[in-house]
């Protein structure tokens, strides 16, 4: 996946969210709030490692390979990341949480799949550079 289609996703998942809260304003700070979120979650790494160990690593595996990406379901997220996590990130996208929980099983595969293109999980820390980078470049551009 190229950062275009990434950025496809990342910017579908803001819309969503920004119909959820009715309008388009403040898609940066909700692109950070979710980066944000993912890095407090152990990053991508720390995400993919999760997964691994609630039993759902075919998924990941997918979501890093060349293959199409299997899909999660709001519960699978849920499972994996716990009701309180998903309550902060609700909280600071102005969503409830099943709404958050719906919203990453939507959009995360397709984030992960767009951030390791190589098949291998970015750096912890680069998220959130990486992601206001590209919402920059083509908000900017």
């Amino acid at each position: 996946m190229n950062s275009n289609v990434l950025m496809e996703s990342v910017m579908g998942l803001l819309d969503q969210i920004g119909g959820v809260l009715g309008g388009q304003a403040g898609k940066a700070e909700q692109l950070q709030a979710i980066m944000t979120w993912i890095e407090q979650q152990g990053g991508i790494q720390g995400i993919l490692e999760k997964f691994r160990n609630g039993g759902l690593g075919e998924i990941v595996e997918s979501w890093l390979s060349q293959q199409s990406n299997m899909s999660v379901n709001s519960d699978q997220i849920t499972s994996v990341f716990g009701s309180p996590a998903l309550q902060d990130l609700g909280a600071k996208l102005g969503v409830d949480s099943q709404t958050a929980s719906s919203l990453i099983a939507e959009y995360l595969p397709k984030i992960v799949d767009g951030l390791s293109p190589q098949g291998e999980a970015p750096a912890q820390g680069d998220l959130v550079s990486a992601g206001l980078n590209l919402l920059k470049g083509k908000l900017f551009s």
